[in-house]
């Protein structure tokens, strides 16, 4: 891929403002749009079975909009068919509109050749009536999701119901219980974005575009990423997706930015939170490490002596920098901070102001704190909460 020359020089600092902003964690938001602005604005959020102070695709909304109502968050999502579930970055909440720009992905998984599980004979045919018959329904309520306590074992109706959300004919609608809860696309999905089977040039134009403009600016790899997307698809439509060529200082690839993101420097109100480790910001390591110069590594699924951070490590965000890590849990009415990682005495105010507004917002009224990595930098933390929490 040949490109062309670069309509822009930014700064680094400026790359990581204009990454800041675009992500909604530099300025003010727009509360009245709230978590359905924060959806739109994103493109897409993760979800993840991990709950520690809550699950991940509520921390997402709360790191940009502070203590929003957990009910609130989910009928956000779920109520009025505004979002749907389907395999972007990975298991993401995607807005409804977008259903159309993923008929690229439902078209490779009919044609896929191979499958890790065997889908019977009629399960697929089963399922279909059995929802068009009885409406919306989970896994178990078809028959059972698993055929022994096995995670990967699945049912024969889990295989065909899910076959059958990768294909498009199904829908996750919500989450109940940690359950999806399917039916069938022609209800769920409004008949005008049903109907809108767009070509795979327009799909891959359309997601590249949207990647651009929610990160920012980022590389080809960075953009790719965002929606999971190969790079000969990046290279297939870069050209005509409205992003413009730029060079960062200290980048070694080729960029590119939202031209509307390059229009000012970006200004305002830096948030300060914990952030899920699977924040869009936050997704891809390198790019991480290149704008923030900070490690990010999820260690829930690495052996417990070998983990250096703790299991779900939250990255703490202050002042537009990433400056420490939280490793939490709740005992009752107290958020406990089982491993702090501070980056210098500079970061104690940052991370004490996370913290206690992370304990508000799950209905915690103290905040104990069990480690921190640098012994001297306790006293100082410690005493940062005791304050605020007086």
């Amino acid at each position: 891929m040949t490109t062309p020359p670069p309509t822009a020089e930014l700064t680094a600092d400026e790359a990581r403002r204009i990454a800041l902003k675009a992500q909604g964690f530099l300025g003010t938001p727009d509360r009245r749009a709230g978590v359905r602005g924060v959806l739109r604005h994103l493109g897409a959020v993760q979800l993840d079975t991990i709950s520690v102070l809550a699950r991940s695709h509520e921390l997402i909304p709360y790191a940009r909009l502070g203590a929003v109502g957990r009910t609130t968050v989910e009928n956000a999502y779920w109520k009025d068919t505004h979002a749907f579930e389907y395999w972007s970055h990975a298991a993401c909440i995607l807005p409804i509109e977008e259903w159309p720009h993923f008929a690229f992905r439902r078209r490779a998984y009919r044609a896929r050749p191979q499958w890790h599980h065997h889908l019977p004979d009629g399960a697929y045919d089963q399922v279909i009536k059995q929802l068009r018959t009885e409406g919306p329904l989970t896994a178990t309520e078809l028959g059972g999701a698993k055929k022994t306590s096995e995670w990967w074992d699945w049912s024969g109706t889990k295989v065909a119901v899910e076959r059958a959300l990768m294909y498009g004919e199904v829908v996750c609608v919500e989450r109940r219980g940690w359950k999806r809860v399917y039916d069938l696309a022609e209800r769920a999905v409004p008949a005008d974005l049903l109907h809108d089977e767009l070509d795979d040039t327009e799909c891959l134009r359309r997601l590249v575009r949207l990647a651009g403009q929610s990160l920012g600016v980022g590389t080809r790899a960075d953009i790719a990423d965002y929606h999971r997307l190969k790079g000969e698809q990046f290279d297939q439509v870069i050209a005509d997706s409205g992003l413009v060529p730029v060079t960062v200082a200290g980048w070694s690839k080729p960029a590119w930015a939202d031209p509307a993101a390059l229009e000012t420097v970006p200004r305002g109100r830096h948030r300060t939170t914990l952030l899920s480790p699977f924040d869009s910001l936050i997704w891809e390591r390198a790019r991480t490490e290149r704008l923030f110069g900070f490690t990010h590594r999820l260690e829930a699924y690495v052996p417990k002596p070998k983990r250096v951070h703790g299991y779900f490590a939250m990255p703490v965000l202050s002042g537009g920098r990433l400056v420490g890590r939280v490793d939490p849990a709740r005992e009752g009415r107290t958020l406990v901070a089982r491993q702090v990682s501070l980056d210098g005495p500079k970061a104690v105010h940052g991370v004490a102001q996370a913290l206690i507004e992370a304990a508000g917002w799950v209905g915690c009224t103290d905040v104990r704190v069990e480690r921190v990595d640098a012994p001297g930098l306790r006293e100082p933390l410690t005493r940062e909460l005791a304050r605020a929490l007086a």
